[in-house]
């Protein structure tokens, strides 16, 4: 090997092999990970599908493992898999997905000499390989027609079914419809949940099987810097996010926004007759969350379509349909706004709830600076200081707030007691949020009875805020207000 070959010379060889062979491991792993996940409880089937995960790779690339490495990586697939075999939780499942990316780069990818490639390689390995697995379909048969389409219309169809999906999640109404295209009930026959999950699968095991590193330069001895990749084969990831694609997702992406738009113009904003078996806090309720995970999708997608200097930047065709697509995202965001505070009115506030209405308000406000900064020509520098400076605001604005008081005397007075509609006072919440709830607190035990569990409870609130007063190094001005209160509640009682 010369010095002017590049590293992708040597993992292409690792990419080929015997695909058949690798192509009915893979389908062996997903038919396992089915049998262990699927409908099921994750625990030590986490583990066993990892060690199933490893030995099938370490078989997949014998030919080309770097064997002065493989201690150092099975002891790092053990090591990580130990928090999973205690208790499988969040963090356990993060630490063997990422062991098991580890062990794979450090004993497959020949050029990792520093940290930095390793962490680009696990990036590339987590969120750009999977995608391999739909592009190596269309390319075994070689045609490259088809394989031209699929690069035009996988992004535009992939993230079409996402939006579809959270639309449905989001609208019962929209359920209804889908409903009732499909009578017959084909999930008898074929589970669409199942047939997705097999698909996810199958893409996120391929890059473990079908090994292949990316690497954009490489450096020669007192020469230039030469680029790395295979002049043959172009960067199909980023051709997905070419203009066309983008042209073609954009379509799509408006007509399927426009549905949603209508409904809640129609149901939300217009006040419309919902369907029966529908009222209007599930439908507010429902739609709250799912068309929040929905702006920001459609936000990234907005960055990574209009990046500068990209293919699309110039268009005069895609720069309006990118306008009136992120306009739909703002109409969406304010209505799940407007859901969460029909919401509200119905089952009243909690912690959650404020900070919900606050992160939708941070997501408007990101999508509306997404647009400005296209129209300005702007840097993603600056996208990201002012987005950064609006969030110290927001912060800064909340940390004057006394969201304790607020929550507990809206709570009160929007409850069953205190207006006749709505749901009875949890008085418990109002214990948990206190001090600051005190005032609160007593109008609530004035509207019902003076229970004299109820009352010790609040009389305990009253001594922790006395005790926290008594210090002047606990002293603040909030505190020092209600204890103002409290003394004046105090001086004006009978007796």
């Amino acid at each position: 090997m010369t010095s002017l070959e590049s590293p992708e010379t040597e993992t292409q060889s690792i990419a080929n092999g015997l695909p058949p062979a690798k192509a009915a491991a893979a389908l062996t792993l997903a038919a396992l990970a089915d049998w262990l996940f699927y409908d099921q409880n994750a625990g030590l089937s986490v583990v066993l599908f990892a060690v199933a995960l490893a030995g099938v790779s370490l078989a997949a690339n014998f030919g080309h493992l770097a064997r002065r490495r493989l201690l150092m990586a099975g002891a790092i697939v053990v090591a990580g898999l130990l928090p999973a075999l205690e208790e499988f939780n969040a963090a356990s499942l993060a630490f063997a997905v990422l062991t098991l990316g580890t062990a794979l780069t450090l004993t497959t990818n020949p050029c990792l000499d520093s940290v930095a490639k390793g962490a680009a390689s696990l990036v590339d390995l987590f969120l750009v390989s999977p995608f391999r697995l739909f592009r190596d379909v269309v390319s075994a048969f070689s045609l490259p027609g088809l394989t031209r389409g699929f690069i035009l219309w996988f992004v535009p169809l992939l993230l079409g079914t996402v939006f579809v999906s959270l639309f449905v999640a989001a609208n019962p109404v929209l359920e209804i419809w889908i409903s009732q295209l499909n009578p017959g009930n084909p999930a008898a026959s074929l589970s669409l949940g199942r047939t997705l999950f097999w698909i996810l699968a199958l893409a996120l095991l391929w890059p473990f099987i079908h090994v292949k590193w990316r690497h954009y330069t490489n450096v020669v001895p007192n020469g230039p810097r030469s680029s790395a990749k295979d002049p043959a084969e172009p960067d199909h990831f980023i051709d997905l996010f070419g203009a066309g694609s983008i042209l073609r997702s954009l379509i799509l992406f408006n007509l399927l926004f426009s549905i949603q738009t209508i409904l809640d113009a129609i149901y939300l904003w217009g006040n419309a007759t919902l369907p029966a078996a529908i009222t209007y806090a599930s439908y507010a309720h429902r739609g709250a969350y799912p068309l929040i995970v929905t702006a920001l999708l459609a936000a990234a997608f907005v960055l990574l379509a209009m990046r500068p200097g990209g293919p699309a930047e110039q268009s005069r065709v895609i720069r309006p349909l990118v306008y009136v697509w992120v306009g739909q995202n703002v109409l969406l965001v304010i209505s799940s706004m407007l859901r969460l505070d029909l919401y509200v009115q119905t089952y009243l506030l909690t912690y959650w709830r404020v900070a919900a209405f606050v992160w939708m308000l941070l997501v408007a406000v990101g999508l509306i600076l997404i647009l400005v900064r296209i129209v300005l020509r702007a840097s993603n520098e600056w996208l990201v200081g002012t987005n950064l400076s609006v969030l110290t605001i927001v912060l800064y604005v909340c940390s004057l707030v006394n969201f304790a008081a607020v929550i507990a005397d809206y709570n009160v007075s929007h409850s069953r007691e205190a207006s006749g509609s709505g749901v009875n006072l949890d008085m418990d919440y109002l214990i948990q949020l206190g001090p600051q709830a005190l005032p609160a607190i007593d109008r609530a035990i004035q509207l019902r009875y003076a229970n004299p569990v109820l009352v010790s409870r609040r009389n305990s609130l009253v001594e922790q805020q006395r005790q926290q007063m008594a210090s002047w190094r606990s002293w603040g001005f909030r505190g020092w207000r209600l204890q103002r209160f409290l003394d004046r509640q105090q001086t004006n009682a009978p007796g």
